[in-house]
């Protein structure tokens, strides 16, 4: 299941996404804001990232006016990669080589069609292991404060 959240100046996309996911059968919990009235995106980043680390929701998308703020919120919850994505490469990469766990995108800079294609690329594409499994496993030494070179 997926969970979804914006703040108002991301309630467009997460709208035209809510729209592809019924489309698609797809589940998913909208954690909102339910409007385009203005909000804190610290708020709607928390809720996701925590219902995603949680192991509840498998993925998060998450959605804001550049989605750069939402992203460094989301990033504060412990086992969350969250990444903003501003293109189709972007997206299948983020999940491919970084196992990214919440998509992340801006409604000011990004078309309701490339956020649908965006989202569609990040939850149907697999993870990739080997190398990627090494910086991964640095990214959680860092998390936890055990880091070494």
């Amino acid at each position: 299941m997926i969970a979804l959240g914006c703040d108002h100046g991301g309630y467009n996309l997460i709208s035209a996404i809510k729209k592809y996911l019924d489309e698609n059968n797809i589940e998913y919990k909208d954690f909102g804001t339910y409007s385009t009235e203005s909000v804190d995106y610290p708020i709607y980043a928390y809720k996701v990232a925590t219902a995603v680390a949680s192991g509840e929701y498998e993925y998060g998308v998450l959605c804001c006016g550049t989605g750069i703020g939402i992203s460094i919120a989301a990033n504060k919850v412990k086992g969350i990669r969250a990444a903003v994505v501003s293109n189709e490469f972007g997206a299948e990469m983020t999940r491919r080589h970084n196992h990214a766990n919440i998509l992340c995108m801006g409604g000011r800079v990004t078309s309701e069609e490339d956020a649908v294609k965006f989202t569609d690329i990040f939850l149907n594409t697999p993870e990739e292991g080997g190398r990627h499994d090494k910086r991964l496993a640095m990214l959680e030494q860092i998390e936890n404060g055990t880091f070494s070179e």
